[in-house]
């Protein structure tokens, strides 16, 4: 007797990670001309990445493959090309796996006497996010990284947007007028979205926040948005959305421990900042806790009493899966840019 067979669970979707390059992987100091200039004659061993940064990205990509699911990392970065084969070689040196890197070709525009377009990264970021989406599978849940030294919660949350179709064509590229786009960049991006299918791709926004901007600055992009102050509290989450394991955040502390002078006091206030913003659940804080203490990462709490240890059995999460997404946040793009548009122009 043949017995029916179970049915199989369909296949996780695939992972794509986008990374930034400057201020949120590298600590990239271009803030004059001469910073600028000096960036293509840097060496790798003259290149500093931020504290936890690679343990993160290496702890993604190792959940990723022990769960069978598909993973890929990219970088984009605001740098010129002539610095590829000393952030290549940053990057080996890190022990970062990735898939691959697109620069701005800021040189060229120097030569072409665009002086103006060197601090322009909205509409370059974007056609070039819109690009790397065409080459996914139309599965692939995507996690993007940035900072806020520039635009990148704009540019990320208008991308996201721009993909799920809650931006139109209209809308795009009255938007991208408004910020001062490049024409052409204007049409290449409107065509880019016009030739792929709607999708919700975006599962997180992560920036890190380099400036210390208070992430109450950042509300207004709702909470797939999370601003983050260190690697860790990125950790936390993504631990929470099932995407990096225990191990992985505890590696992304160790190096805080090691290579940032964190204590484990500061380590413990990190975690308990982004819970208390709502951006990890307290089933996952409790959870990371004992781990990060078993590893001594966090400081010893005392012998809890009979109560405490009943209210903590009570409290337990009994419910392990990982959070819903966050509904997409309506973001008002024509106030963020001084623009009027017609009501019905966002779905055109």
């Amino acid at each position: 007797m043949l017995w029916p067979r179970r049915p199989q669970p369909p296949p996780a979707a695939p992972l794509t990670f986008r990374w930034d390059l400057d201020k949120t992987y590298l600590k990239s100091e271009f803030e004059s001309l001469r910073e600028m200039m000096r960036i293509p004659f840097e060496k790798a061993e003259d290149k500093v990445a931020a504290p936890g940064v690679a343990a993160l990205i290496r702890g993604l990509r190792e959940a990723a493959l022990s769960h069978g699911r598909k993973v890929r990392v990219y970088f984009i970065s605001a740098s010129p090309p002539q610095i590829g084969r000393a952030v290549r070689r940053k990057l080996e040196l890190d022990g970062i796996v990735h898939d691959g890197i697109v620069f701005k070709d800021q040189l060229q525009r120097l030569m072409r006497g665009k002086f103006r377009h060197l601090r322009e990264h909205i509409g370059y970021k974007l056609t070039e996010l819109l690009k790397g989406r065409r080459a996914e599978l139309p599965a692939a849940r995507e996690y993007l990284f940035g900072d806020d030294w520039e635009s990148d919660p704009l540019i990320y949350s208008l991308y996201a947007d721009v993909v799920a179709r809650r931006v139109g064509g209209v809308e795009l590229a009255a938007l991208l007028r408004a910020m001062r786009v490049d024409p052409p960049l204007i049409a290449e991006a409107g065509a880019l979205a016009a030739d792929m299918a709607p999708a919700e791709a975006v599962a997180r926004i992560f920036i890190n926040l380099e400036r210390r901007t208070p992430p109450a600055q950042l509300r207004v992009y709702g909470a797939r948005l999370v601003p983050a102050f260190n690697y860790l509290q990125t950790a936390a989450v993504l631990y929470d959305e099932d995407v990096l394991s225990a191990a992985g955040v505890i590696q992304v502390a160790r190096s805080l421990l090691e290579d940032s002078a964190y204590t484990p006091e500061r380590l413990a206030n990190s975690l308990a900042d982004i819970e208390r913003r709502g951006h990890l659940r307290p089933a996952a804080l409790a959870s990371l806790a004992d781990a990060l203490r078993g590893a001594a990462m966090l400081p010893a709490l005392p012998p809890p009493t009979l109560a405490a240890r009943l209210r903590r059995w009570w409290a337990r999460p009994r419910d392990h899966r990982p959070p819903v997404a966050p509904p997409p946040a309506v973001i008002d793009y024509r106030a963020m840019v001084g623009l009027e548009l017609p009501a019905d122009a966002a779905t055109e």
